[in-house]
């Protein structure tokens, strides 16, 4: 592996953080979430300086029951010109819901791993691409903009066993289709500083001008080193779940993303500007652990006060 420059010089001077936690985090929850808790989190977490935040998804609610009232929330979020909201589509019923509502973001996710796409999606990654495109097509029609996330870039049932091949063909087939940006997910946490490295470079010479995000998961603990090499690559783009909650309900074993308070603490420490109150984050989630009495993966929002959210 290149050996990368991590010095002050070498690494971006500012970083997008997109908040994931009102979607992949709440989605973990067996307890429901009343709609209004949803929004009043939204809300504190715009105010805490998220200038994009993943507010749902939009999936049966027999299989994803934390967000049945996907139409409501979207319905009650706040008017802000700072913050850009957007919800997650598995297909095209979901896009369909999603065209429906005031969201003009749309994050479009697949499968790069046909074992995955065949447990969770019941068809091939050669037939996602193919809906996929049709997709696409459909949201931008109406007006919208397209995130399409790749899942299990970094492996699905062990380390990098989602031929990276397969990675860049994918990219190289949807560059130039005017997408709003192209996010590669680490949905089992398998990935590392070298396989970061690896697939974000091979990514980044055929993507073109196409924005670049990391959805990171911390399951084995890399979730900030891989944030370090990624930012040596030149990526300055990430996902980030507060307190690191979350998961995915159809991989076992899977935990949260990156921590929005940890990965705001590390870039702080590094001079890196993200334009978000980490502490106003930490009171966010101190919220949610008092509101479903539990205590999420994170540290940072421990190491906070505890200033409930009103």
């Amino acid at each position: 592996m290149a050996r990368h420059d991590l010095s002050p010089s070498a690494l971006p001077s500012q970083v997008t953080l997109c908040e994931v936690g009102p979607r992949d985090g709440f989605q973990f929850e067996d307890e429901f979430i009343p709609t209004e808790e949803k929004i009043a989190c939204i809300e504190a977490l715009a105010d805490a300086g998220l200038s994009r935040i993943q507010v749902t998804s939009f999936v049966h609610p027999d299989w994803v029951p934390q967000m049945r009232d996907a139409e409501a929330v979207c319905a009650a979020l706040p008017e802000r010109d700072d913050v850009v909201y957007s919800g997650l589509v598995l297909n095209m019923a979901g896009l369909e819901r999603a065209l429906d509502t005031r969201l003009t973001h749309i994050d479009l996710s697949i499968a790069t791993h046909d074992r995955h796409s065949l447990d969770n999606a019941n068809m091939t990654v050669d037939k996602a691409v193919e809906q996929a495109e049709q997709m696409i097509g459909v949201a931008q029609h109406a007006g919208a903009s397209v995130q399409l996330n790749f899942q299990t870039v970094f492996g699905y049932q062990s380390p990098g066993d989602t031929p990276l091949e397969q990675v860049v063909e994918m990219t190289r087939h949807f560059t130039g289709r005017g997408l709003d940006s192209l996010s590669l997910a680490d949905s089992t946490g398998m990935a590392n500083p070298r396989t970061i490295q690896e697939r974000v470079t091979a990514v980044q010479e055929v993507i073109g001008s196409t924005p670049l995000v990391l959805h990171l998961h911390d399951t084995r603990g890399l979730g900030l080193a891989n944030v370090m090499e990624a930012l040596s690559c030149g990526v300055h783009w990430f996902d980030t779940s507060l307190a690191g909650m979350g998961g995915c309900p159809f991989i076992p074993g899977a935990t949260g993303n990156i921590s929005t308070e940890d990965t705001v603490y590390l870039l702080d420490q590094l001079g890196i500007e993200t334009g978000v109150d980490g502490r106003a984050v930490a009171e966010v989630s101190h919220h949610l652990e008092d509101l479903l009495d539990k205590q999420f993966a994170g540290t940072m929002h421990r190491l906070w006060g505890r200033e409930v959210m009103a």
